[in-house]
């Protein structure tokens, strides 16, 4: 359900190159806690928070791209956090648990944790989801509404940041961009408002995660990699639903609603 609301407006924004980035942005700062024996959640959004700093600093210092110093930081960190985990003793089994994450070994904690990142993340939408909106349409709009274009994309980004660094435990690094942007993409194919392609996103998300479970327990298969992959599936399967649905209206002369050329652009508050 985090990864819902926060991949909502990742898609709609267009910011999965900065979801992966910042997925993988938080590796050396668990590499760090996990070597000195500190939680590595607080390691992980210390990650996260050097990350988002840092591309700030190089896109307005140094006048390079947005994708640019995304793409720049995002590969330093990885490399970072790998360089680091290697003085680990335990260096295999400790970066397998920080990108594939562990599904199966969830505690109670974890779920607590979740829980409080999830009354976060709906508090920061629900609050900004008027600038939210209008970021997802124009930055000039948003700005002749009187909101800041920076200060509320910025906070979208501490937005995904919190989701990033409360999934990771679950599904790891490298995994929790799909369940950020997968479930969020079924549901922009089917909503038109933003809290149909959240309520969408989060039903696919729950889905997801009982079927893959079952299929990685069944076919013994990585559980992770099983949940994403089913939430990427279900994304196939609804766009194959509308390519349907077109064909048939087109044959019987009846315009879809889904054949717009940007969804965002359709998708209210």
């Amino acid at each position: 359900m985090t990864c819902a609301v926060a991949g909502a407006f990742v898609v709609l924004r267009g910011l999965s190159f900065v979801g992966d980035a910042l997925a993988h942005g938080v590796v050396p700062g668990v590499a760090v806690a996990l070597l000195v024996g500190f939680s590595g959640v607080l390691g992980a959004a210390i990650g996260a928070a050097v990350m988002m700093a840092g591309v700030g600093v190089v896109n307005r210092r140094f006048s390079l791209s947005r994708d640019t110093s995304i793409g720049l930081l995002f590969v330093g960190m990885l490399a970072l956090g790998v360089i680091i985990q290697s003085r680990s003793a335990s260096f295999a089994g400790d970066l397998t648990a920080v990108l594939f994450g562990e599904v199966l070994g969830v505690s109670w904690s974890d779920i607590v944790w979740q829980g409080v990142a999830l009354v976060a993340v709906v508090g920061v939408a629900w609050v900004c989801r008027r600038p939210f909106l209008l970021l997802s349409v124009d930055e000039g709009l948003t700005a002749t509404s009187g909101f800041s274009p920076r200060r509320y994309g910025n906070i979208m980004l501490a937005m995904v940041a919190l989701t990033v660094v409360a999934s990771f435990q679950t599904v790891g690094t490298l995994l929790v961009l799909g369940m950020l942007v997968a479930p969020a993409a079924t549901g922009a194919l089917f909503g038109r408002r933003i809290s149909t392609v959240i309520c969408v996103a989060a039903a696919v998300g729950a889905v997801s995660s009982y079927v893959g479970l079952l299929v990685s327990y069944h076919a013994d298969l990585a559980a992770g990699a099983s949940i994403v992959f089913v939430a990427v599936l279900m994304f196939c399967l609804a766009a194959v639903v509308i390519e349907v649905g077109r064909w048939l209206g087109r044959r019987r002369g009846i315009r879809h609603p889904h054949d717009h050329p940007h969804v965002h652009e359709h998708v209210h508050g």
